[in-house]
């Protein structure tokens, strides 16, 4: 099976099955905090071509803040209650099955990143982690479950993502690429739901 089948299958049964748990969370958020229920974002795709990623709006709509920092920091203050569930669980991920329907992302594949991040790309990483289509969970998505907490010790946090998380998340995904399969992304979905559950 190739790799864009195998992602068109898995994202159609899941819009399908989850689609009762999607509504129940759009409605929750709704309720929790006036704004859209989707936070939509331009990110870097394959072979360098912006996109617009999908999540679950988990901050207030007047935070403002793309115009800050476009990582999150420890116990951001702008995340709202149904949004730190969300985040917590990842379930704020799940519209990007969206995205992989339609061929924007992939299931598993490097996390797309703001084109703010992706200019410190390295020249000779950055043609090969751009030459596949980016992931809703990767290998750097699992060991980095936790990057807010460890940014929000860090002096200046959007500089240690830039020059200590991003340079390690690259190399996992230069990796990735190099092996990259079907049944590669099988494991790591079974990973991602592992790390998930155990919370």
């Amino acid at each position: 099976m190739s790799k864009r089948l195998f992602d068109l299958v898995l994202s159609s049964l899941g819009l399908l099955l989850l689609g009762p748990a999607l509504l129940l969370i759009a409605l929750l958020i709704k309720l929790d905090s006036s704004g859209p229920v989707f936070f939509r974002q331009e990110r870097v795709g394959r072979f360098g071509k912006p996109f617009r990623i999908h999540k679950f709006r988990t901050m207030r709509h007047d935070s403002g803040g793309a115009q800050g920092l476009q990582i999150t920091v420890g116990a951001d203050a702008r995340i709202t209650r149904v949004g730190g569930v969300l985040r917590g669980s990842k379930l704020d991920e799940l519209p990007q099955l969206m995205d992989v329907w339609v061929g924007t992302m992939s299931l598993v594949g490097p996390r797309p990143e703001v084109p703010r991040y992706v200019a410190h790309y390295p020249a000779a990483l950055r043609d090969k982690v751009l030459s596949v289509r980016p992931g809703i969970t990767d290998i750097a998505s699992i060991e980095y479950r936790d990057e807010s907490a460890v940014l929000a010790l860090a002096a200046d946090p959007e500089q240690a993502y830039i020059h200590e998380v991003l340079p390690h998340k690259l190399a996992l995904a230069a990796s990735y690429v190099d092996q990259a399969s079907v049944w590669m992304d099988v494991k790591l979905i079974c990973r991602t739901i592992k790390a998930i559950v155990r919370g």
